[in-house]
Formats: C-alpha cells, structure tokens, sequence
C-alpha cells in the first residue's frame, strides 16, 4: 500500500522525525510514501547539511520508497537537479 502525507505542517525536521515516520508507517502496513516538499525542513534542500543524505538512507535502509512531490524551481542546485 502506498500513502501520501497531506497535512499542512513539516513533519520531516530530523532523522529522528524520518524514523518515526518509517516506523509509523510500516505499523500501519504501507510500503510507499508520497511526501510534499512543504512537509519537510527547508534545511533537507540545502544540501550543505547532508539532512537529505542522513534522510534518503533511512528510507532506503528500511526500504520504504519516498516520493517528494512539489515546485522545485526556486533550488539553485546543480547536485540537487541532477536527483529531482
């Protein structure tokens, strides 16, 4: 099953808050998330923290497929293009 966060808040802040989800998720038996951008810090799209690194591997680890839906324009990232 797959499911898609729609919610207004960032519920992505840390590794701590992925791993919650993960876990939060393969509870209730999904195997696929399709997250909006808006729902993850700002910080994951500055690539400079390595949080999308830290992040990405969870999910891969725990191999729970992620979506990140959303307008990606405003990035000025040549590393960050090269995944979107």
């Amino acid at each position: 099953m797959i499911v898609e966060e729609v919610v207004e808040e960032v519920v992505i802040n840390s590794i701590d808050d992925a791993l919650e989800l993960i876990g939060n998720l393969y509870y209730e038996g999904y195997a696929k998330i399709i997250i909006s951008k808006n729902n993850i810090t700002a910080d994951f799209f500055n690539l400079k923290t390595k949080l999308a690194g830290e992040i990405l591997q969870k999910f891969a680890q725990y191999q729970m497929p992620l979506v990140i839906v959303g307008d990606f324009e405003k990035y000025n990232s040549n590393s960050l293009r090269l995944y979107l």
